[in-house]
């Protein structure tokens, strides 16, 4: 006999999931509408407004794709990449490589660039790789979680449309929790996440994309057989987008006042995006990124007054995720054990050459508050001595609560 489903209560500071808005998750209990009832299509239409709104661009199109932050970034590149098309992808930790993946699987001919994860380019140097190979596309992370930093796109984006060459955005991990400014930085196409600063579960990616990229898509553009009138003749089409799910040209009839089927809308998850996105535009842009500030710098004086360092170049940190260097001598997966089982507080390990090197701890939407903060600080404090580590007891939790003292008294 299986039990009914009880999961615990966690403290999720990861970068990624978060915990999800309460309001959020009762938004998903809401009673299932048919995809093309009325009441239906105008929670895709307000939905489609409010992502204009947290990607600040005048772009028509602006929907999610169902599935989770993965399927909107396959579902731009697959859609814009032909065979032999030359990519640009700059790589500043794993997610670089996610991009350089899924391009060369369309047939993408990729140029990648690499520098130490913990740093993140100059611009000058990305955009004279531009001029070098002369990419169709350049596509760049925006807030790589991996390393926790966070790399300048204005001017890569404006060179980009300087040369005619298409930028495409990974902004999952940033957008909802620092500026993502897509029109004023040139950016081509966008993708966000849902389960980071939008405190959404997992299970939609938010698009964003101009005419641009719109031209592109209408060029590849094929009406399934068994949507089309019978009578009307299809031109052969020689340059089909090789993915059917993740077609944006077929999603755009779907997302438009045409409506012309593609796949069941995943009902209840736009139902959590639509109160998710109404959560964010409430508070406001500039005083949700105001708060994810407050709270990183509290969790930062925290972890310095601690006595340990953070890793990467503090010029380009992300503001969303924290990266700390773990103790020598000090395992680091046993601390991580420690504060699940004792404070059921999650933080992330990475990947790749930072794995068992540092630990991520992510302050993103509804999981970056003062008590999840002072919970995480307290409880890695007290893991960490339990661990025999060398750090200054008592500091932590002081040094936050001098920083939220200061702002409430400014």
């Amino acid at each position: 006999m299986y039990k009914d489903l009880n999961t615990s209560l966690r403290t999720i500071m990861t970068p990624g999931p978060v915990e999800a808005e309460p309001r959020v998750l009762r938004a998903l209990s809401t009673p299932i509408l048919g995809q093309f009832d009325p009441e239906f299509t105008n929670i895709m239409n307000e939905t489609m407004e409010m992502l204009r709104k947290l990607f600040q661009t005048e772009n028509h199109w602006a929907f999610p794709v169902d599935g989770t932050s993965r399927a909107g970034i396959e579902a731009v590149l697959c859609s814009i990449i032909e065979p032999g098309d030359r990519v640009l992808i700059p790589i500043y930790g794993r997610f670089g490589h996610l991009l350089t993946e899924i391009a060369e699987r369309y047939g993408a001919d990729v140029v990648n660039i690499e520098t130490t994860w913990g740093q993140v380019f100059d611009p000058a140097e990305v955009i004279l790789e531009i001029k070098k190979v002369k990419p169709k596309i350049v596509a760049m992370v925006h807030g790589e979680t991996s390393t926790g930093c966070m790399q300048p796109l204005q001017e890569i984006g404006e060179a980009c449309r300087e040369m005619d060459v298409l930028f495409v955005v990974d902004a999952v991990a940033s957008i909802g929790g620092t500026e993502v400014k897509v029109d004023e930085w040139k950016i081509d196409a966008a993708i966000g996440g849902t389960q980071k600063c939008l405190s959404v579960p997992s299970g939609m990616a938010p698009i964003t994309f101009n005419s641009r990229v719109e031209a592109v898509l209408l060029q590849r553009k094929k009406i399934e057989r068994g949507l089309t009138d019978p009578n009307t003749q299809q031109q052969t089409q020689n340059r089909t987008i090789r993915s059917n799910y993740f077609d944006l040209s077929q999603l755009m009839d779907y997302w438009s006042p045409a409506r012309l089927n593609h796949h069941t809308e995943a009902t209840s998850m736009l139902y959590a995006l639509r109160e998710g996105l109404r959560i964010v535009l409430e508070e406001g842009l500039e005083a949700r990124i105001a708060r994810h500030q407050l709270h990183e710098q509290a969790l930062v004086q925290g972890i310095r007054a601690m006595g340990l360092d953070l890793y990467g170049d503090p010029s380009c940190k992300l503001p969303v995720v924290t990266c700390v260097s773990i103790p020598d001598g000090i395992d680091g997966e046993s601390v991580r054990s420690m504060l699940l089982n004792d404070f059921h507080i999650e933080i992330a390990s990475s990947f790749g050459p930072l794995k068992g090197k540092i630990w991520r701890i992510g302050t993103m939407g509804y999981s970056c508050r003062k008590k999840n903060i002072l919970h995480v600080l307290g409880a890695l404090e007290a893991a960490l001595i339990r661990h025999g580590a060398k750090i200054n007891a008592g500091q932590a939790v002081q040094a936050a609560l001098d920083v939220y003292h200061n702002e409430e008294h400014e």
